[in-house]
């Protein structure tokens, strides 16, 4: 092989291999540079928006380092002395201008295409009419609570049914959250003593995953969320018959196994399954509703500090029946 390839074969081969990365992550979409495929048409403003500035960024890429490849190769020593200067180079106009007033033109056609889709990325879309569907979204730590407008709840995972708009009222019942469902909209904060406002409209049945975006304390890892998108007639059996019969089960799974595991035999949070406390709804709602505090410090949060009586009826009832399981041996 020839001395000068030998040379330029480390070279190129680094970069082919950039190149074959940096290509793969991007065919991955869901795990690469590419946001997720949008299902809902504020998503879909969105990806569109992401797509425009990363085709300036990528033209600009390509043409900056190309130019710098070729200046490298135009401008080398050619066996020139280190102590004697290059030829020197001095200004363009023209060139300068072009430089100056590109740049420009690039962040005005960008300014001009978000300011173009963001009345369909924040405002509901007019087929809406005047009835979507209302829900409320608590952000706890370290869960999602959702509320219907029948009056039902469900904890971690929101239904809704699919090919309708569902407006959410956003809000946090302690830190800051962040509700974020990539295919179906944006990121929004859900904010201590204030109501924020977004929406959605799933255009395919299935089910988005999402994670709360902002870092809200231990744990805030699993803050998962989910939208399942369902026909109508299964979204209307959930909210009137499901929701209520797995209410107690879905608050303990939701909430409680976070930190004391899903059969209640502990893990950050101690063993529940032979604490008696469980089978005394009055202390259950105390300490669910007000927290833990230890040596001035809190050893658990008020995780159902804004529950309904029938909310603590459930999960009462579940942790008596599913998960207490009698005083210890020996006792």
């Amino acid at each position: 092989m020839p001395l000068r390839v030998r040379r330029k074969l480390p070279v190129l081969t680094s970069v082919f291999l950039v190149a074959l990365v940096t290509a793969t992550a991007a065919v991955a979409a869901n795990g690469g540079f590419t946001p997720e495929t949008a299902h809902s048409p504020n998503a879909e403003r969105i990806n569109s928006t992401y797509y425009l500035i990363l085709a300036f960024t990528a033209a600009v890429f390509v043409l900056v380092e190309s130019l710098l490849v070729v200046f490298v190769w135009k401008y080398r020593s050619r066996g020139r002395g280190r102590e004697i200067e290059g030829a020197q180079v001095h200004g363009h106009t023209r060139l300068e201008l072009i430089w100056t007033a590109g740049p420009v033109l690039i962040l005005a056609v960008i300014a001009a295409f978000v300011f173009y889709k963001l009345p369909g990325i924040a405002d509901m879309p007019a087929t809406a009419g005047s009835d979507p569907i209302d829900i409320t979204v608590e952000g706890h730590q370290f869960y999602w609570l959702f509320r219907y407008p029948n009056g039902a709840v469900s904890i971690g995972t929101l239904h809704v049914p699919v090919d309708q708009v569902v407006s959410l009222k956003v809000v946090s019942g302690d830190v800051i959250h962040s509700w974020w469902i990539p295919q179906l909209g944006g990121k929004l904060q859900a904010i201590p003593g204030r109501t924020n406002h977004t929406w959605f409209e799933a255009d395919k049945v299935g089910t988005y995953q999402g994670q709360c975006a902002e870092l809200c304390g231990i744990y805030h890892e699993a803050m998962t969320a989910k939208v399942v998108a369902e026909p109508e007639a299964d979204y209307q059996r959930f909210i009137s018959k499901t929701a209520v019969a797995t209410l107690g089960k879905q608050e303990f799974t939701g909430a409680c196994a976070t930190c004391h595991g899903m059969q209640g035999s502990g893990g950050y949070g101690p063993d529940l399954q032979t604490n008696s406390i469980l089978t005394q709804e009055s202390s259950v709602a105390t300490i669910v509703r007000n927290g833990l505090m230890r040596n001035d410090s809190s050893v658990m949060p008020p995780v159902a500090d804004t529950w309904t009586p029938a909310q603590i009826d459930a999960l009462a009832a579940y942790l008596k029946k599913d998960v207490y399981k009698g005083p210890p041996s020996g006792s």
